[in-house]
């Protein structure tokens, strides 16, 4: 069964292009609530050019917003996993000195945007003396930095690879490794869109416009392995 939940956005300022403005946002949640995407209606302006009239309209479109949308981090909306339907196609107008064919487009967007609280299953993607980097597969930018981990843990060489470390959580007397054979939950404990750098210096990380900052310091977090 899925719950819908729908909120107006009004006087929000998201990073979107000038011509796009958002109509309503819809949730779409499990009733366990481990899961969360969110359906975000959008009005855009959109220019089509003249080499894509041959094909069908509605075809046209939807390539068209694909290449503006898919993929990408609108700040506090998230990430665009795909452009779900197109809800109302109006104009066509072309203007003067121009072949392109001028829509208003009205559409919904499916975005990747977990709320704080959520359980997540990822697999580990870095391990590092300031904590683990988790993926989803479409989404890496996901980490536990070390205070977050479970209590007490240290870290210790890999031994498997040099240039990372293993995590190892000591309850009981006995050590559990978080080595990267299972899925990892997590708990959601904050989000950030950062502002996009003037400058960044060489060698430093590629720049993320969506952070996930997670916990595995609860009952039931960290390695699957670990509670089964």
């Amino acid at each position: 069964m899925v719950t819908l939940i729908v909120c107006f956005l009004l006087d929000l300022n998201y990073e979107m292009p000038r011509t796009c403005s958002i109509v309503c946002q819809v949730e779409i949640a499990t009733l366990d609530q481990r899961e969360m995407f969110c359906l975000s209606e959008i009005e855009h302006t959109l220019r089509l050019p003249p080499h894509l009239l041959n094909l069908p309209l509605a075809e046209a479109i939807k390539g068209e917003l694909e290449g503006l949308f898919l993929d990408k981090v609108i700040a506090k909306l998230g990430l665009c996993i795909s452009v779900y339907d197109i809800r109302s196609i109006d104009g066509g107008f072309i203007f003067p000195g121009d072949g392109a064919s001028t829509y208003t487009v009205r559409f919904r967007l499916l975005m990747f945007r977990p709320f704080l609280g959520e359980v997540i299953s990822a697999r580990l993607k870095e391990s590092s003396s300031t904590g683990l980097r988790l993926s989803l597969g479409f989404f890496d930018d996901i980490y536990i930095p070390r205070a977050l981990l479970p209590s007490p843990s240290h870290d210790e060489p890999d031994p498997e690879d040099k240039n990372q470390v293993r995590w190892i959580w000591e309850f009981n007397e006995q050590n559990y490794p978080i080595d990267g054979m299972d899925e990892i939950r997590f708990r959601v404990h904050s989000i950030q869109y950062p502002s996009l750098p003037l400058e960044q210096d060489d060698g430093s990380k590629p720049f993320a416009p969506m952070l996930i900052t997670g916990s595995l310091d609860a009952d039931g977090l960290g390695p699957i392995a670990w509670w089964v």
